[in-house]
């Protein structure tokens, strides 16, 4: 199961109404590529107070931040201006589900962006 996936099935558990808005462009270079709703996500979840955009991705959560913050400002920016919207990556890791035992369960680290991580 993809990363997008994973975040999909937790935030509808969650009680959102969850989508994809990351889409497949088949001809883009030799293999193709996704793009991402503005650069920078991956799921839109709604609820009754607040649209919540998330990268999903599995991996390191400062390398995403990083470029989100560095090379996709200006869009994360356009994206939090308005009050009931908030920014999140979810970097999904497997973890032990309990000390001492074998087995591994998927949860992702959650880091929100705010305005203030920004510089503009």
């Amino acid at each position: 199961m993809r990363p997008t996936e994973r975040t999909l099935k937790l935030l509808r558990e969650e009680g959102y109404r969850a989508a994809v808005v990351e889409r497949w462009l088949r001809y883009a270079g030799q293999f193709g590529k996704r793009q991402d709703l503005f650069g920078i996500i991956d799921v839109i979840a709604i609820s009754s107070d607040v649209t919540l955009g998330v990268q999903a991705c599995s991996g390191s959560v400062v390398s995403h931040y990083e470029k989100l913050i560095k090379e996709k400002n200006q869009e994360c920016f356009d994206w939090l201006s308005h009050p009931d919207r908030t920014l999140e990556i979810w970097a999904w890791r497997k973890i032990l589900k309990e000390k001492g035992k074998k087995m591994k369960i998927w949860q992702p680290i959650i880091r929100r962006i705010t305005l203030d991580d920004l510089d503009v």
